[in-house]
C-alpha cells in the first residue's frame, strides 16, 4: 500500500505553552513576596519552650496573617548537639546558619504572646517582632487578571472559528481552509449503485464517470477527455445525494464531499479562500472528485438583488469556482459533481460546457422504478408474505424516493403500534393516508348535518371522476377527517408525459363535482370546496396563460421558464389582455361546473346510494363503487398498455 505523505507535525504545542505559562504563575504565588526560599524545620510548641528558658533562642517573628512563628537560634545553640541535625538547608543545598532554624504553627495568637511576655518577665533574652507577609507576585497576577481572561477568550473563540479545539497553534488561523470531509480507500463505505433503486438513465451517466477514473485509457486512446463536472438536477428527495454516496463507494479514488454552504462565511475573501484550498487538496489527491450538495447557495446568477452596489462575497466565491473549474491552470484529472433543484437560478456561467459537462435530470420514479425502490426498503421490514408490491406502487404515484422510505417506516411503526408480528399490506395504505392525507382526527367533533354534507361532497367527487374517460381512476373515497381535510376522495393519477386539453378539462370537472353534488342534493353550497376551487383556478389559469390551450388568445404563452420573471415586477400582457385571461378562466370553470351538475343530476339515485354507504361505512373502496355503478366503462392507460403487452406476447 502505498504510503501517504503527510505534512510534519508542528512541534510548538500551543497547550505545552499553556502549561508553562501557568506554572510560573503557581511558583510566584507560592515562592514569592520576600520569604525566605528555604527549607524550615518544624517543631511544636513544647520544643519552643524548652528552647526558650534554655536561652538558646535569640529571636522570635510572629507571621500575624498566617498565625506561625519563625524562630532563630544564638551561635552558641547551634553547637549543641541536639541541633546539630536539626541545621536547616536552603533549596541549593547549603546550610542555613543566619537563620530562621525553626518554623511552627500556633492556635492562638493571644495565648502565645502572654507566654512570651512571661518569659521576657523572667529575664530570658530575645528580640520580638511581629510581621505580615505580603505575596507581591499575587497581587501583580490579580492586577493582569482581566487582561488573561481577555487574551484566552480570544484564542477561545479563534480556535472554535477554525473548527477545532485540539492540535497545533497555527490551527487559529485555519478559517480560510476548506471544510471537505475526504473519503478515501481508508474509509469505509457501504453505499455502492445496488442500493440505488431505479434512476437508471442518471445511473448510467455518472457510471461513465467512476468507469473512466478506473480504466482512462479505454477513452483516451480514442482521443477522448474526461469531463469536468456533472449537475444533478432533481426534486427533494429523488436520490441525488444517495448518487453521489453510491460514486463515493464506486469510485475507489478520494471523495471530497461538502455543502455549498459550507463556503459562505461572516469574513471577506474566506469563501474563494476556502474553494482554492479545496481543489489545492483535490489536484494533490488527483485522480479525485468533489461533491457539493445544495451548490444553488453560492451558485446563484450574479447580479440579482445587489441593489447595494457593495462587494459581494457569495460572488467573489462563484468567481473562484468558475477560476478552478475551468481556467488557466486547471487540472483534467479532478472531476466537479453537484446537486441542486434549483437548476433555474444557477448562473449561466456555471452551467455551460467545459465546467458542468454534462446535467443529468434525476425525476420521480416512474411505476416500475418505485417498485424497485419498495424492494430495497422492505429488506430490513418483517413484512406479510401476501402483501403484493405491485399494489403499493400504484398506490404512491408522483412519491420519490425519500417518500417512499417514509411509507415503510410508518407502515411499521403502525404495525407495531398495534402489536402485530408483521406488517401488513393494510398498514402500509394507512401509512400512505398518514403522509399525504395527515393524522387522523378522531376526537374532531363534527356535527350529524356537517357529516352528511361531507359525505355527499365526496360521493359527488368519486361518481364525476367515475363516468369521465380522462379523469384519474377513484381509489378510495373517506370522510375521516385528516390534518385539516373533512374527508378526501384518492385517486390513481395515470402517468402522463403530455397533458392534452380534454384530460385537463375532465379533471376540472371531477374536482368540481363535491360542489355540484352539495347544489343538488341541498340547493345550498358550502366552503368545503376551498381546495377544489383553488386546483381548478390553477389549471384554467395555466390552460390559457402557460400553455396556450384557448382559442380566444391563440398560440401564445406568458411563461418565463428561465426564471427571470420573478425578478419582473410588471405584467408581461397590457390590462386589454388581463381581461381576457380573466374572462377565459372563468368561463371555462363554469363550462366544466355545469358539465359536473348534468352528469350528477343524471346519476342522482346512485349518487344518494354511495353517500348513504359512506356514512355507514366511513371508508370505501374501488369496489364498492363497482357494486353500486356498475364497472367503469373507460380503461386507463396502464390496463391498455398491459393488454397491448398481452396481444404482443400471444402473437410471440
Amino acid at each position: 500500500m502505498k504510503k501517504e505523505n503527510k505534512p510534519p507535525e508542528n512541534k510548538f504545542n500551543i497547550y505545552w505553552f499553556y502549561g508553562l505559562v501557568i506554572a510560573i504563575l503557581l511558583g510566584m504565588s507560592l515562592f514569592g513576596g520576600g520569604e525566605n526560599w528555604s527549607a524550615v524545620n518544624k517543631i511544636n510548641v513544647s520544643n519552643f519552650e524548652k528552647y526558650l528558658n534554655a536561652g538558646d533562642i535569640s529571636e522570635v517573628i510572629v507571621i500575624r496573617n498566617k498565625s506561625s512563628v519563625r524562630v532563630t537560634l544564638n551561635p552558641d545553640a547551634l553547637n549543641k548537639a541536639e541541633h546539630q541535625i536539626t541545621k536547616s538547608r536552603n533549596i541549593f543545598g547549603k546550610e542555613n546558619i543566619s537563620g530562621p532554624h525553626y518554623q511552627f504553627e500556633v492556635g492562638s495568637l493571644e495565648l502565645f504572646e502572654e507566654k512570651l511576655e512571661k518569659a521576657r518577665s523572667k529575664g530570658i533574652p530575645f528580640r520580638l517582632e511581629f510581621i505580615t507577609v505580603e505575596n507581591r507576585w499575587l497581587d501583580v497576577i490579580i492586577g493582569f487578571l482581566p487582561i488573561i481572561i481577555i487574551i484566552g477568550v480570544w484564542i477561545f473563540l479563534m480556535r472554535r472559528m477554525s473548527g477545532g479545539a485540539g492540535g497545533a497553534g497555527g490551527q487559529i488561523f485555519n478559517i480560510g481552509k476548506s471544510k471537505a470531509k475526504l473519503f478515501d480507500q481508508n474509509t469505509d463505505i457501504k453505499i455502492n449503485f445496488q442500493d440505488v433503486a431505479g434512476l437508471e438513465g442518471a445511473k448510467e451517466e455518472v457510471q461513465e464517470i467512476v468507469d473512466f477514473l478506473k480504466n482512462p485509457k479505454k477513452y483516451t486512446i480514442l482521443g477522448g477527455k474526461i469531463p469536468k463536472g456533472a449537475l444533478l438536477i432533481g426534486q427533494p428527495g429523488t436520490g441525488k445525494t444517495l448518487l453521489a454516496k453510491a460514486v463515493a463507494g464506486e469510485a475507489k479514488v478520494p471523495f471530497f464531499s461538502l455543502s455549498g454552504s459550507d463556503f459562505v462565511e461572516m469574513f471577506v475573501g474566506v469563501g474563494a479562500s476556502r474553494v482554492r484550498d479545496l481543489f489545492k487538496k483535490a489536484k494533490d489527491k488527483a485522480p479525485s472528485i468533489i461533491f457539493i450538495d445544495e451548490i444553488d447557495a453560492i451558485g446563484r446568477a450574479r447580479g440579482r438583488n445587489n441593489f447595494t452596489g457593495s462587494n459581494d462575497e457569495r460572488e467573489n466565491t462563484l468567481n473562484q469556482l468558475l477560476t478552478e473549474m475551468d481556467g488557466f491552470g486547471t487540472n483534467t484529472n479532478v472531476i466537479v459533481i453537484a446537486a441542486t433543484n434549483r437548476a433555474d437560478v444557477l448562473d449561466k456561467a456555471l452551467m455551460r460546457a467545459g465546467r458542468f459537462d454534462r446535467q443529468i435530470y434525476v425525476d420521480l420514479p416512474d411505476l416500475i422504478e418505485r417498485k424497485e425502490i419498495f424492494k430495497v426498503h422492505l429488506k430490513p421490514l418483517k413484512i406479510s408474505k401476501a402483501l403484493d408490491i405491485d399494489f403499493l406502487s400504484k398506490q404512491t404515484p408522483g412519491f420519490s424516493g425519500a417518500d417512499i422510505a417514509n411509507v415503510c417506516n410508518e407502515a411499521a411503526l403502525i404495525a407495531a403500534r398495534k402489536n402485530k408480528k408483521s406488517v401488513g399490506k393494510q398498514d402500509f395504505l394507512d401509512a400512505v393516508d398518514r403522509i399525504v392525507g395527515g393524522l387522523e382526527k378522531k376526537n374532531k367533533i363534527i356535527t350529524p348535518e356537517e357529516k352528511k354534507t361531507i359525505a355527499y361532497h365526496e360521493a359527488g367527487h368519486a361518481i364525476v371522476s367515475w363516468l369521465l374517460e380522462h379523469a384519474a381512476p377513484l381509489v378510495k373515497v373517506t370522510i375521516v377527517p385528516r390534518g385539516q381535510s373533512l374527508g378526501a376522495a384518492w385517486y390513481l393519477p395515470e402517468e402522463r408525459q403530455i397533458v392534452r386539453t380534454e384530460q385537463m378539462l375532465d379533471e376540472m370537472c371531477a374536482a368540481l363535482g363535491g360542489r355540484a353534488a352539495e347544489k343538488i342534493i341541498f340547493n345550498k353550497i358550502s366552503t368545503g370546496a376551498l381546495s377544489d376551487l383553488e386546483k381548478v383556478t390553477r389549471s384554467a389559469r395555466a390552460m390559457v396563460s402557460v400553455y396556450g390551450l384557448n382559442d380566444e388568445l391563440g398560440n401564445i404563452t406568458y411563461h418565463d421558464s428561465s426564471g427571470q420573471g420573478e425578478y419582473n415586477f410588471t405584467k408581461p400582457y397590457s390590462e386589454e389582455t388581463a381581461k381576457i385571461i380573466d374572462k377565459e378562466i372563468s368561463t371555462i370553470i363554469e363550462n366544466q361546473y355545469k358539465r359536473a351538475l348534468k352528469l350528477l343530476k343524471s346519476s342522482k339515485s346512485k349518487l344518494v346510494k354511495l353517500a348513504n354507504r359512506l356514512l355507514e361505512k366511513e371508508v370505501i373502496f374501488k369496489d364498492d363503487l363497482e357494486n353500486i355503478l356498475g364497472k367503469r366503462p373507460f380503461k386507463t392507460n396502464q390496463e391498455k398498455i398491459e393488454e397491448e403487452k398481452l396481444k404482443n406476447s400471444k402473437k410471440t
